[in-house]
Formats: C-alpha cells, structure tokens, sequence
C-alpha cells in the first residue's frame, strides 16, 4: 500500500479554496438535495467573497472572534470560510446548548461578534438571545452595551428576516461594497496559516469547557490526510449529515472535501430517511457518521428500497464503533472501503485513521494507525515514556494537529501538552507491533452520548443548585443506543421531597438535552476510599445495575442498596 509522504501544506483556508475553484470551478461545491440549493465551486467563493467583504464592512476586525450558533444551514459553511479570509475566528456553537451555556461561552470566550439562526427542534435561540441581551430591543444595532458581554459588540441573525438590534444576512451582503478590492486583499494577504480560524468548546480531559484553538495549519492539513486516507478525488460526493459545529462535520467533512474538490451534500440534522434519499438522489460515494446513525439507517423499514450501490467509503467515528456494525455498514451499505478515526477536538481532530486499502479486518478491529505528520504513542500518564508494545497506557499525540491551546486557560494548556508537545487524550489503548491502535478505555470520566462529550463535573455543579440537593455524583451508565448515558446519584437534604423525575424537570430546557440525566438513583450515603474520595468505579458498576433492571423504580433501589 502507497503512502504520500508527508508534507506540511502551509496553507490558509482561503488559499485551500482558491486552489480548489481554479481546478473545479464549475464542479457542485456544496448541494442540499431536499430544497432547490446547488453551488459550484466557483459560486461558492462568490459568495464567500461577499460574506467576507461584508464582514469587514460592518467592521470586524482580524482576530475578533465570531459566533455561530446554528445548525447545517446553507449559509454555515459560507461563514467559515467567509471568516477565515478576513483573519477572524469562528466560535462554533453547539445546537443543543441552552441558556447557561450560551452565556459561558460568551463570557468567556469574550467574543466579539454573535450569528444567530431562529432555533432548533424546541429551541427558541432568539428568546435566549434576547434573555441574555434585552438591551438589543432598545438600542441601536452596533450600540448596545450589556455587563454580563463587555465585548460583545454585534448580533447578526442567520436569515433574510429582520429583529430589534439584529443584522440580517441581506444586510451584510450589501455592506460588501463598502470594502474596496485593494482593502480586502490586504487582508486576506495579512492571514497567516498559523493563525487561529477556528475556536470549539470542549469538556477536554478535565474541568468546565475550554475553548481549543485551533489554526489553519491544523484542520487544514488534517483534512487532507483524512480525504486522502479515503482515496477522495473531485468525483466523490460526500453526505454529511453529522453536525458541523463539531470537528467532525468542519474539519474532517468540509476540510477533506474543499482540499481534494469533492461536492459536499449536506443535511441541516439527521434522519435516516433524508439521508438515505440525498445518498439515492445525488449518488453519494461517501457517508459521514456515529455509530448511532449508522444504526437508525440500517434498522429503518425503508432501508433496503434505498440504492446504496454509488456508496464506497466514509467515516464511521465519535464514539466506539462495535465491529459487527462496522461489518454491516460495508456488505449491507456498500462501504467497503469505510475507515475508522480516532482523535479528539484538541488534535484538530485526528491521529489516527484505517487506510481504504488495508485489510478490512484491521478497518473494523482498530483505529488505525498515526496519521503522516503525526506522532502516536501509548505511554505512561505522568512521564509521557512509551509502554511496551501490547501493554495498556495512556494515548499521546505529537504533531502539526496539536492545538494551539486552550483559549485563556495556560495552566489547563499546560496540563493538555507536555513541554515535549506530547497532547494528553485521557484514553487508554494498546498498540501492536505494526502500529495499529485499539482503545480500551478511558482514564478521564467523561461520559461520550452518542458522539456528544459530557463532562460529570458540569452536570453536577448544575445539579447541585437545585433545592433540595446536598449532594451529586454524575457518571456514565451503558447504552446499547448511545454508547453511554447520563446517570446521577443524588444525597437529597433532610426532609426534602424529590423525586428522579423533579431532577429531570430542573435541568430541562436549562441545560443542553444530552446532558440530562437518563438515569437517577436517590441514596443515603457514596462508597468512598479512605481518603474519603468517592469510588466513581463503584457508581459506574451501580449505574450499569439501573440500566439492567429497565425501570425507574427498581434503579433506585438498586441505588439505595449500593450507597
């Protein structure tokens, strides 16, 4: 099997685009194939031109960050790359945050500039918005000034409609033509690909989200390495139906697609019939998703009247993928040529990555090995020291894909990266001798829905606030569907009166759907060593007891008997 040696493409993204309409002009771009949307190439960089020119022409400067909270709409992709030309950073934003996410994001990212569609599923963002700044419906746009956002200087709504403080997206156009041509390419020319265009906010290995940072450099390059390692050319079509907020749908769908000129058929969320037509209709070659998708597909009614024949590869990733599903995707679906990757948002996102021409059985039974220009190890938590090979350790990453850090956290950077470069992931693997890695487990408690990372300490935290809560202890509980659920196990206060449903009640619509507890088990008292720390090893073992028993009732006695 020939590898490409590897070579650092010092590139922005704007670059990557340039390139890519020069040798494709008139080859589809990016199409949603349930409405009346097609762009070529060449019309996309049109449009990102204008996005771009208009950005700068309301005033945003190189270095501000902007804001994107919306799901797989037309004009998302457009704003990446629009933001990316003028040196900005955009700041994605996960659908399914609510109001205190929202509001820590922006706080603490200190963002600049916010874009903003109406909502998503029962999700009223504009409501949120103007909860969070009621001063947009009294002053003037650009004018505003709220305590919580001391920086938030903009608020641009992702449509054609208009609302009180808002810009619309018409209205960003038409300010294209107050940036002259000299004027927009000085800037773009003042782009370096070591700049941050990309900022995501993660649970990373420990603590509260951090903002990693990611550069043009990182997800540039890694997009490349990713369609290569699937044989991408301008004739594939790829279905992306993941979200694009996350490295998965920016980084290794749109990155691997503008960097080897293949049509992106996008999906504004997932449902397999949607996706199982657009794969018909524009005879995909390619299909994007977590195993859960994967699942919805092969499980539907309409599944097999679906022609899957133009499918050949993809990527299945986000959580563990069980091999029989793997298996299944490649006979059933036509992905013989499916790879796996494993990486994390931190490492732009991946590592490692099974090859289309390598024997399945290494596709469906590992993760691969180190990407080019990638360093992985298997090594000791504390030393960073390679372990032998075939032993469990830590998974380590050196490279190019590396972030640049934590967006105003050092000390957590620091904790993230070793003075040797060496990215902490918190998951334990084993490699053999050829290189190929298989992960085990992971150090960290982190809990992985679905894709979707969750870290225990901020649901807890958000718990903790409700009345009649002395204590919570949040771990993962398995999910056939998911991976993993939410599960927490709540000392209430003498004489309260609550019940695991009361739990649920208090976090919905206050934190992001996932988050909320699948399972919760009221006890008297946690194991604890002797120290007096809590055996979370134990909750997990008691969390996996509620999930056997299937009922509610039944968990919490489970539960009471555990403490």
């Amino acid at each position: 099997m020939y590898v490409e040696p590897f070579k650092l493409r010092h590139r922005t993204l704007g670059q990557i685009l340039d390139s890519t309409i020069a040798r494709f002009p008139d080859n589809d771009a990016v199409v949603y194939a349930d409405r009346d949307y097609r762009q070529t190439w060449s019309q996309f960089g049109a449009a990102v031109d204008v996005l771009a020119r208009g950005l700068m022409g309301l005033g945003v400067k190189k270095g501000e960050k902007v804001a994107l909270w919306a799901s797989n709409v037309p004009f998302w992709i457009s704003l990446m790359f629009a933001t990316a030309r003028i040196g900005a950073t955009l700041l994605t934003v996960n659908t399914s945050y609510r109001e205190s996410e929202v509001e820590y994001l922006l706080r603490h990212s200190e963002c600049e500039n916010l874009v903003v569609m109406d909502g998503y599923r029962d999700h009223d963002y504009l409501q949120t918005i103007y909860t969070l700044i009621p001063e947009l419906r009294t002053h003037p746009r650009g004018e505003f000034h709220n305590e919580k956002f001391p920086h938030l200087r903009r608020v641009i709504f992702l449509g054609m409609e208009k609302h009180r403080g808002m810009y619309s997206i018409p209205e960003i156009q038409s300010l294209a033509l107050m940036t002259g041509d000299e004027e927009y390419e000085r800037r773009k020319n003042s782009v370096s690909p070591d700049d941050v265009v990309n900022m995501q906010y993660t649970s990373g290995t420990t603590g509260f989200p951090k903002g990693v940072m990611l550069t043009h450099n990182n997800i540039g390059n890694n997009g490349y390495w990713i369609g290569y390692h699937q044989g991408f050319t301008d004739k594939d079509r790829i279905c992306l139906p993941v979200p694009l907020f996350h490295c998965f749908g920016c980084s290794l769908g749109v990155m691997a697609a503008v960097n080897h000129g293949c049509a992106l058929i996008v999906l504004e969320g997932f449902k397999p019939v949607p996706v199982m037509m657009s794969i018909e209709a524009e005879r995909c070659t390619a299909l994007y998703g977590v195993p859960t998708m994967f699942i919805a597909i092969l499980e539907h009614p309409l599944f097999k009247r679906i022609d899957f024949s133009s499918l050949r590869t993809g990527i299945m990733a986000g959580s563990v993928c069980p091999e029989p599903l793997m298996k299944r995707a490649a006979e059933d679906m036509n992905l013989r040529e499916i790879t796996n990757v494993y990486g994390l948002t931190e490492s732009s996102p991946g590592m490692t990555q099974t090859h289309r021409d390598e024997e399945f059985k290494r596709r469906v039974s590992t993760v691969g090995r180190s990407m080019p220009g990638v360093e992985v190890r298997v090594g000791d938590p504390e030393s960073c020291l390679e372990v032998p090979r075939g032993q469990p350790g830590e998974i380590l990453c050196r490279g190019y894909n590396v972030m640049k850090g934590y967006y105003n956290m050092p000390e957590e950077t620091a904790r993230a990266i070793s003075s040797e470069g060496w990215l902490h992931t918190g998951d334990i693997g084993i490699m053999d001798e050829e290189g190929y890695l298989v992960i085990t487990g992971r150090i960290k408690d982190m809990i992985i829905r679905g894709g979707e990372n969750i870290y225990p300490r901020e649901v807890e935290e958000f718990i903790s606030g409700m009345q009649g809560v002395m204590d919570v202890q949040v771990v993962a509980a398995p999910s056939e569907k998911y991976g993993e659920e939410v599960a927490a196990f709540i000392i209430p206060r003498a004489g309260a009166d609550i019940t695991p449903e009361d739990v649920r009640d208090f976090c919905r619509g206050r934190i992001a759907w996932h988050k909320i507890p699948r399972y919760v088990a009221l006890v008297e008292s946690y194991p604890l060593t002797a120290s007096g720390k809590v055996k979370k090893f134990e909750l997990r073992k008691l969390a996996a007891e509620l999930v056997a028993a299937k009922e509610e009732r039944a968990g919490e006695q489970g539960g009471k008997t555990a403490s």
